[in-house]
């Protein structure tokens, strides 16, 4: 396992690496990782919904969510909420801001084309049948909820997920194989679900699943629609998570392992001249 500031290290070089995939290859990448976010939804919601009692539910759906992290980060795939950790690379100059954004981008509409994909198939395949039609319901009455969050909620929800799940991206680059990366990605994403905070891909796949089973089964959801998955959640969401991962943890590891590096380097260098 590597030391936090070897981490620092090695991931000015992943982020450089990252942005700089090029842009087709980029795409495909991310629309796996929106699909790798939305099946593991899916099957928390199917393993979770029956709990009679609120908390068991929520513990299910906390355990068995983080497979899709574990899938993006062993399977290769491009997470837009972890490619906001690229930043490190942009404080440390290896990366120019605009080659950043066109990142963070390309990679935000891959992860919603792929998350809307497989809450398409997931709802039109007929799987909230299960249970009598109790999932259908539950993911309506999810995505009514999440769109009903006020705007500082949502805002405040995105940032701490944000936070935890670019924690468990910085602990798997300093991990040395598959099974340590999985032990420790696993207890960070398995924090912001039991909490309930917000995290905008996993939403791009819980409101347009809750938006297709409303239309599907004729559930009745006040307040859901394409409008409010938007305005309601996915933007309060998003800039949330941005806070979250790229400026409080890229910017904060940034000053703590890598601001000044250079010139300590050239102090060095100096004093052995």
């Amino acid at each position: 396992m590597l030391s936090p500031v070897q981490i620092a290290e090695k991931y000015v070089s992943v982020g450089k690496n990252k942005a700089n995939t090029p842009i087709a290859k980029m795409f495909v990448l991310s629309l796996f990782a929106g699909m790798f976010i939305a099946i593991a939804g899916a099957s928390a919601t199917i393993a979770s919904c029956m709990a009679d009692n609120a908390s068991v539910s929520r513990l299910i759906n906390s355990m068995i969510f983080p497979a899709g992290l574990v899938m993006v980060v062993l399977a290769g795939s491009e997470l837009f909420t972890g490619n906001c950790l690229i930043l490190v690379s942009v404080l440390k100059k290896e990366v120019s801001f605009l080659a950043y954004l066109k990142c963070l981008a390309i990679v935000y509409i891959g992860n919603l084309l792929g998350s809307i994909f497989i809450a398409a198939m997931f709802v039109y395949g007929h799987t909230p049948s299960l249970y009598g039609g109790k999932l259908a319901e539950v993911l309506a009455s999810t995505a009514a909820a999440k769109t009903s969050l006020s705007f500082s909620d949502a805002f405040i929800r995105g940032v701490l997920c944000n936070f935890l799940v670019c924690i468990a991206v910085w602990i798997t680059i300093g991990a040395s194989n598959g099974a340590d990366k999985v032990l420790g990605l696993y207890p960070p994403i398995f924090v912001f679900v039991l909490a309930g905070y917000e995290h905008c891909v996993a939403n791009m796949f819980y409101i347009p699943a809750g938006i297709f089973a409303s239309y599907e089964y004729n559930i009745a959801a006040d307040g859901l629609n394409w409008l409010t998955f938007f305005t309601r959640n996915l933007i309060p969401v998003t800039l949330g998570n941005i806070i979250g991962g790229a400026l409080i943890v890229g910017g904060g590891y940034f000053f703590a392992f890598l601001s000044g590096s250079k010139k300590a380097e050239e102090k060095k260098d100096g004093k052995k001249k």
